[in-house]
């Protein structure tokens, strides 16, 4: 069975950029084969230094992606800790992959052009992200055309893995993910949590509406006609909307006579009735966390399974019995 990796940082929230860039496609990889997901929590050590708030967010981040439909029983879904193998093979690859290599590694070289220090776990990061996905012999990896590279690094460090011990890896490939519009933030620029522009899709209702209602927009008066692609209001409600309703709002928009305040409800009453039935999901969830516990240890058996058998011939081939 074909085998598609992708896993998500714990972050604390998730806002509709993620859903359309990332997890919306992950639920939906459920469809045409065996998905591994997994929660990274050892990737967000490089960043985040505080215990309770990582094991908050860690367990947040599950309940998330349940709640927006990944289904532990059908996929392989894991805590990336839950599998100490990973940090093992991470180890082993360490040792075969050139320093060059990772100094080319765009969060290194970022991190560098900002006058961030660098520290070994962010300078190493490929080198973990690589043991993610050749410890489950992955076969796909959706990525964004901007994260490439991290294939493409796993793919090298697998390939000089195989030249120097034997074959032991599957080589991934990388699924270029289908260009979706730049999804816009509150302010214009893109929807991110380092700009603070961004919609939750779990915010309670009261702030959810206030960030939608304080849209950036222009000083067009209500009775003028506007330009549906250059309003953020539009920009946001097409990506959920259906293509007849997405319609209606652009001619409405240049015909006039429709307000920037008029549409910005419609556009909360549409993305809040969009995720009401994820919001009671996750109500639900967060109720029952035995439930969410016990789907956390069959996704980490599961994958740990796997895992054995991966580092049981990795292992012998590196003379580590």
């Amino acid at each position: 069975m074909l085998k598609i990796l992708s896993g998500i940082k714990p972050s604390g929230t998730l806002h509709i950029g993620n859903y359309l860039g990332m997890i919306r496609p992950m639920v939906e990889s459920q469809e045409r084969g065996q998905l591994f997901c997994f929660v990274a929590n050892m990737h967000s050590l490089t960043t985040l230094f505080d215990g309770p708030q990582m094991a908050k967010n860690s367990l947040d981040a599950m309940i998330d992606l349940m709640a927006l439909g990944i289904d532990p029983k059908r996929s392989v879904f894991w805590l990336q800790s839950d599998v100490p193998e990973v940090a093992e093979l991470t180890w082993y690859l360490c040792n075969v992959t050139p320093v060059g290599l990772l100094e080319r590694c765009h969060a290194y070289k970022d991190a560098q052009a900002r006058g961030i220090p660098a520290n070994h776990g962010l300078f190493s990061y490929p080198v973990l992200m690589a043991a993610d996905i050749l410890l489950y012999q992955s076969n796909l990896v959706p990525v964004g055309r901007d994260q490439k590279q991290h294939v493409e690094v796993t793919r090298d460090i697998a390939v000089k893995f195989n030249a120097a011990y034997g074959e032991a890896f599957t080589l991934p490939e990388p699924e270029i993910a289908a260009e979706i519009a730049t999804i816009p933030g509150t302010d214009g620029q893109k929807m991110s949590k380092s700009y603070g522009n961004t919609v939750e899709i779990f915010g309670e209702e009261k702030p959810t509406r206030k960030k939608i209602m304080g849209i950036v927009t222009d000083p067009t008066p209500v009775e003028e006609p506007k330009d549906p692609d250059k309003s953020i209001i539009y920009g946001i409600y097409r990506l959920f909307a259906d293509d007849g309703k997405a319609a209606d709002m652009a001619q409405r928009f240049r015909a006039g006579g429709y307000g920037y305040g008029e549409a910005k409800k419609e556009l909360f009453e549409m993305l809040w009735a969009y995720f009401a039935p994820f919001r009671e999901k996750r109500r639900d969830l967060a109720a029952n966390l035995d439930y969410v516990n016990e789907m956390r240890k069959l996704g980490a058996d599961k994958a740990r399974k796997i895992a054995a058998a991966t580092m049981s011939r990795v292992r012998e081939l590196v003379g580590v019995i």
